[in-house]
Formats: C-alpha cells, structure tokens, sequence
C-alpha cells in the first residue's frame, strides 16, 4: 500500500501496518523532514486509549500537561469592564476513561508514531521530499493504482535539469496528505462547507501574568474586548492562547488583514483585564478564520457504483474534514480515521478479510465526522459570540448557557461517544441486555481486573493492542469453570475444536491458536479462590517454537480498585456474555455464550480461510496477498 502524507493521520496508518510485517508499504512526504513543531496539541482520552494499544501511551502520560479542570470567566456584573472566574468544573466526568485528557505538541506524537514503525520487524521510514503529481486510476481490478512523485532536489538518475520524478505502484493508496490534498482531487473529491466571518490568531508564548488561572485551561468571556481560550502547555511555562479578533466582510480572507503577533499580543491584554500579560517569547503563532468543510465520501468509489465496484484509493483527516481548533478535535479525530482504516487494509491484504470490508471505513468515518462538523459548528459561534448583556440581547449568548453546552457534549470532545452503526463488521443490539455496559459500535470501555496467574491489577482493556488480532472477551456465567453446566466452558471447548469455530476455520496453519482470535476470560470468583489450572486449554494456550504458555488470558475482578465489574459493566451474572472487539477497539457484537452459530455467522460474512501451505514452500506468510505493492526505481 500506498500512505501519502506522514502527519498523524497517516503516521497512525503506517504503525498499524507495521505490525504486519508481509504487508509492503511506502510512506511519501512532500516536506523534506520529520516536523519539528507541531499546531495541534489537545489528545482525548479515546486517542490515549489508542496510544496505549500501540504502546506508548506511558511516556505520553509522563511528559504531558493533564487537563484536570476548566475554568470560565465572564465579565464581572458590577464592573463589566473587568473578567472575574464564574466557575470551575472536572474537565472529564468521573468513569468516562481510565485515560486523561493531555496537551502536548504534536510533534512529539509524531515521533512516538515514527518509533513504533522503526522498531517493527520490519521497519517503515518516511520517504521525505516527495510531492504527488497525480494518481492514475485503475480501470480493473488487477491493475494498480499508479503514483508519480516529484522528488525535491534531482539526483539519483533523474533529469540534471530539474527534480527527478519517481513511480509508485501499489493496491491501495490512502491520502493523509492535509486540506490541500492532491489525493483528494486526483480522485475528484471537494471539501464543501463555509468560513465564519470571525478571525482568530493563536500563539504560544512564554510571558509573566498575574491571571491566576494560567495554568488551567481557560474559557473568557469579555464584555467589548473579544474572547479567549487558555491551554497550558508541558513543561510548566509554555501557554498556548487562542484570541479573537476582527469580524471579516463577506468574502474577505484573514491574510488581507495583515494580523502582526504584536496585535494579537494587546489584544490577549485587553481581553484579560485586570490582569496583566508580559509576553518575553512567541515560540509559535498564525491567524485564521473559523471554517467547517467535509467531503461526501472518504474513497474513490462514485455514488452510483458503491454497489458495483470496490474503493481503491481513501482519503482520512483534513483531506477529508476540517474544521475549528478550539475544541482540540482535529488530531484526534483524523488519528482515529488512520485507526479505524489501518487493520482493514492490513487484513485485506493478508487475505484474512474479503475487501467488502473497506466500504465500512467511508461510511463510519464520514458519519463521526459530520457530527464534529454540526458540534464544531455551534460551539465556534456560541465560543464567538459576546456575553449577553441583557435577557433581550439576540446576538450575544448567555455564559451558562455556553458552559452547558460545553459539559453536555464532554463525552465527545472525550473522543468516547462515536458508535459505529450495524454493519458488515458491527452487528445489532438483539442481546446488548446481557452487557449493557459494551455498547455495540462504541469503544470497549476497559474496566479494572486482577489477573488470575499472579494477581496483578490491570485494565483489562490495555490487553487490546494495535495488531490487527480479533478480541473475543468472555464473561463468565454463574457456573465454576470445572462445574459441567459452565457456559463459559463450553464455549472454550466449541472455540478450540469446532469446525464452526471462527478459531479453528480462520487461523492459519501453523500459527499461535490466538494469532487471529484473542480470546480472554473474566470470571466472577476472586483470584484467591481459583489457580490457572482451573482454565481451559485454550485459555492457557501453548505457543511459539518452545510452545510456552500464555498464562495472561485468565482475570477475575479487583475489588480493591473499583467497583464489582459485573455490576458496573451490566453484565448478566446468570447467563455471562460474549464481547466480540475489532481490532480498532469497537464492540462489534454481544453475543450469549452459547451462541455458537451467531458468533460463527458474523465471521463467515466477511473472514476468508487460509488456503493449506503448499508442499514445499519457501513462500512468507502472505506473500500471496491480491495485487501488487512495489516502488519502481526506489
């Protein structure tokens, strides 16, 4: 395949990837290095939760600033010219996420993105200086999609006269490559939608104030002078202020008004008035108007022909949507697009799924983002608007109003309140009763367990990680695993040696009996009352040239640090339930135990089953993957 642009999005794309070393990808830049300093900075708390699936969420917990609580402020009513603190809330509810939701520059996430593909056992490195020319479209399935890049610079065999232009040839192409996306246009796509008339600049700065709040994230209202958004940066100094400015004509663009740092400075001092604002460094800053643009489909696959061909060529993050900064979603969302298309190339091209499977990335992602768009709509111009000054004030919008506004929608500026609609890869809600807890289409909401085989406390959710594997999470029913009535049993029995089992009909031969489907069990007895021994083979599988045990797929709850997760969770105790996760975290059913056919019907609609390896053969796994992925003259 084929990813063009290393910002996040397509960082997030080529780390998926690179957890499948038989797929071949190239990965093309247009700027002539890995960014030094990023604009984006805000992470959810679902982007930690992806962040911890790929591993280093960690270190990006460690050098984070943690948004713990915001703050407004609003013109004082006895003195209006002057701002005084309304109120202070919990940035995010309590039992939202066991992540935070973190500041810290974008550049940073880059380069954890950048490790991951060059630790992989086989590394990804970023093509730099590459500039797409065009694309030239298949017109069959077997031909690829052909990529003509100019190279900054010449040399290497190319034209002394002027830069050398390389070919690429790969199955898939994916457009990460921002607002101004050749990717987009080669495919005949359009960003629609409208700018505000409100500009605004932002800067980060290191500066002296004495506005106590400058270390909180800051909502301020003034009464004349405009509004203004305080984020706090790592480190402890660096603050990031986001300032309105001027309303613009129709038609006129923020760069005709010639914006200097020096004005975007005073008016960031008059907006905080009384207090004072000394700014000694800008280490960042630019101006822009407020816009919200979206493109009617995320692939190459024309309205009329969605049921007659399949896409070739994607487009994920501003290629596709664009919108304000103010509400920190624009990183997040376009890393979560690269998340949810990553594994399904990756199993498309190992022959794991049949490629029906990539018309679900246009339809889900297109929907998340029309959402963001209609939020970001009204939170930018209820965020502009000034403070009421009286009940009869039409232009002007009530402080209390905007703050619960602001709390109403926390879950999806969270980055948690995406669901995922019945699909190919997402069934419905017959027996979501047995886990109400796991809505199917969300994000599986990880929940404190201890594991059985040495009574370490984890989040069961962080077993989940970034490598295109199936979870099949089983919640035990109110019968001892050794008990003959044990459902739970059963279904690990049927799961090992079924022909119907999904487990047995879709990995490949030879391979860990987990290398597609990690099954995991939560059991309802205490840790103390149970050994391993007590699981069933497949729960304590033996793996590997050695064929060690994998004692880690066994846990019970921990009472120590939250609630019974049964109960906090909904889960039937009678009956238990399965939970079936993609490999992008997203409940995908909820099945009973013993549902045995449903489970094995949802995988037969889309899975493909290894063909037997031929006798002899030299051939890698997935060497035999559809179509061709190669570099000409690379």
């Amino acid at each position: 395949m084929l990813i063009v642009g290393s910002g996040p999005t397509g960082l997030t794309v080529a780390a998926q990837v690179a957890a499948a070393p038989d797929v071949s990808v190239c990965l093309a830049e247009a700027k002539p290095g890995p960014l030094e300093l990023g604009q984006a900075d805000g992470i959810a708390c679902r982007t930690m939760e992806m962040f911890n699936a790929f591993g280093f969420a960690d270190e990006v917990l460690r050098e984070a600033y943690w948004v713990n609580e915001t703050v407004f402020w609003t013109p004082d009513p006895d003195e209006p010219a002057r701002i005084r603190r309304s109120d202070r809330i919990q940035d995010v509810e309590d039992g939202l996420s066991e992540m935070p939701h973190v500041i810290l520059n974008q550049a940073r996430v880059h380069d954890f993105l950048l490790e991951v593909m060059r630790s992989a056992k086989r590394p990804i490195v970023p093509d730099y200086g590459r500039r797409l020319i065009d694309l030239e479209l298949p017109t069959s399935d077997d031909e690829p999609v052909v990529a003509h890049f100019q190279r900054a610079g010449g040399g290497g065999g190319g034209d002394a006269a002027g830069p050398e232009v390389e070919t690429v040839r790969a199955r898939y192409v994916i457009g990460c490559d921002g607002a101004r996306s050749q990717v987009r246009r080669s495919i005949g796509r359009e960003l629609v939608g409208d700018a505000t008339s409100q500009a605004w600049g932002v800067m980060d700065v290191l500066a002296v104030t004495d506005f106590p709040d400058i270390r909180f994230k800051a909502v301020v209202h003034s009464a004349k002078q405009g509004n203004l958004l305080v984020i706090p940066r790592e480190g402890g100094y660096l603050v990031r202020l986001y300032i309105e400015l001027d309303e613009l004509g129709e038609d006129e663009r923020v760069a005709g008004r010639n914006i200097t740092i020096d004005r975007l400075i005073e008016a960031a001092g008059r907006i905080l008035t009384p207090y004072t604002i000394n700014v000694h460094e800008v280490a960042w800053w630019s101006v822009y108007e407020i816009g919200q643009r979206l493109c009617d489909r995320y692939d190459d696959v024309a309205a009329g022909d969605a049921g007659d061909r399949l896409p070739r060529v994607f487009i994920a993050g501003d290629a596709c949507h664009t919108h304000s900064p103010k509400a920190g979603q624009g990183m997040n969302v376009s890393m979560r697009d690269g998340f949810n298309l990553g594994w399904k190339l990756v199993a498309v091209l190992r022959g794991q799924c049949s490629s029906e499977i990539l018309l679900t990335y246009s339809t889900e992602r297109h929907a998340v983002a029309k959402e963001l768009i209609d939020f970001d709509r009204e939170f930018a111009k209820m965020f502009s608007a000034p403070p009421k000054s009286s009940p009869e004030d039409e232009g002007g919008v009530d402080p209390a109003v905007f703050q619960g506004y602001f709390q109403q929608h926390g879950r999806f500026t969270a980055g948690v309140a995406t669901q995922y609609r019945p699909s190919l890869l997402t069934g419905g809600d017959t027996t979501q009763h047995l886990a109400r807890g796991f809505v199917i289409g969300t994000r599986f909401h990880s929940v404190p367990v201890v594991r059985l085989a040495d009574a370490k406390p984890i989040h069961l959710g962080h077993v989940v990680e970034a490598d295109g594997r199936w979870r099949l999470f089983a919640f035990a029913d109110r019968h001892p695993l050794r008990a003959a009535e044990s459902r739970l049993a059963a279904l690990c029995r049927f799961l090992e040696s079924d022909e119907r089992s999904p487990v047995v009909r879709y990995t490949p031969p030879n391979a860990d009996i987990d290398a597609v489907f990690d099954l995991r069990a939560v059991l309802q007895q205490s840790h103390r009352a149970l050994t391993i021994q007590d699981a069933p083979p497949i729960l304590r599988p033996r793996k590997g040239r050695y064929g060690l045990v994998d004692y880690e797929k066994v846990f019970c709850p921990d009472p120590k640090n939250a609630p019974d997760l049964f109960e906090l969770r909904g889960i039937d105790r009678a009956v238990g339930a399965l939970v079936v996760v993609r490999p992008d975290q997203h409940v995908a059913q909820v099945l009973p135990l013993d549902s045995y056919s449903q489970l094995a019907s949802f995988f037969d609609e889309f899975m493909i089953r290894p063909a037997a390896p031929a006798e002899p053969s030299s051939m890698t796994r997935g060497a035999e993957s559809p179509g061709p992925s190669n570099a000409d003259g690379r």
